[in-house]
């Protein structure tokens, strides 16, 4: 398994986070971590094919995590000694989830989880874009200067309905982020584009693109272990991700906030 396939681990993870916080539930949210992340290893390991499918599913009582790897051979799980570092990732899939099995055709290894009663649907994003505005800046010093002086505006042009104060310290922390990391001789550019979005669902979305394809040790960013600045944005109320822009290059850092008191 190389490096890049394996941080694709943490990013599904930081994605099944985001969905499945707004549930409150902190035993399920921790089982279906450890469940995405041993069986997209498993996956990733053992694949002879170019591509793991992740399928995601909240249906009524249950959540269903289901990888693909498009190999036939099918995953069996291997008893191991306690001190053993590998081949455990199935059994604690057995330990774990309340059902688990492999797909006739062997390509596809699933686990369910029994959810408590009450729960809403599973988050599945932000709703549709209701406005945007985009906003250009150089990739030198002024660059966060500039967005400081255009995002006072958009936040108040897009009518969206929240802190403002704490939407511009988002922003700030995200563009800082970008001129830092996103920027380099190996990465030139001499622009950033920040998006600005409010949704249907009155949700503000923050997205911050850069060259730089790839964002090392997001997790340990986010929770303040490697740096402070995604910490903040996160301690201020947004939802922090990333991912890589395919066809343009580069990546995407995204923040989302809730709608609340109107703070200008």
């Amino acid at each position: 398994m190389s490096e890049e396939d394996a941080s694709w681990v943490p990013r599904l993870r930081e994605i099944l986070r985001a969905r499945l916080t707004p549930w409150n539930c902190p035993e399920v949210l921790c089982n279906a971590e450890v469940l995405l992340t041993e069986l997209v290893t498993n996956a990733l390991q053992h694949a002879s094919a170019p591509t793991v499918d992740v399928c995601i599913q909240h249906k009524g009582d249950r959540l269903r995590i289901a990888v693909d790897d498009h190999s036939t051979r099918g995953p069996l799980p291997r008893p191991k000694g306690p001190y053993e570092e590998h081949g455990r990732g199935l059994v604690l899939v057995d330990v774990l989830a309340d059902a688990w099995g492999i797909s006739e055709d062997r390509t596809t290894t699933w686990c369910i989880l029994w959810l408590p009663e009450g729960l809403p649907e599973m988050s599945t994003g932000p709703a549709p874009v209701r406005d945007e505005t985009l906003i250009r800046i150089p990739s030198d010093s002024s660059g966060l200067r500039l967005a400081r002086i255009h995002s006072w505006t958009a936040f108040t042009v897009l009518d969206w309905p929240g802190d403002h104060h704490a939407a511009f310290g988002v922003l700030h922390s995200l563009v800082s982020n970008a001129l830092r990391h996103g920027v380099s001789p190996a990465w030139p550019s001499p622009e950033l584009a920040i998006w600005v979005r409010v949704t249907e669902a009155h949700e503000l979305i923050i997205d911050v693109k850069d060259p730089n394809p790839d964002f090392p040790q997001f997790e340990k960013n986010v929770v303040g272990e490697l740096g402070r600045g995604l910490w903040v944005a996160r301690r201020s109320g947004a939802a922090i991700s990333w991912s890589p822009d395919l066809d343009e290059g580069g990546k995407t850092v995204r923040a989302v906030m809730q709608p609340g008191e109107v703070i200008l």
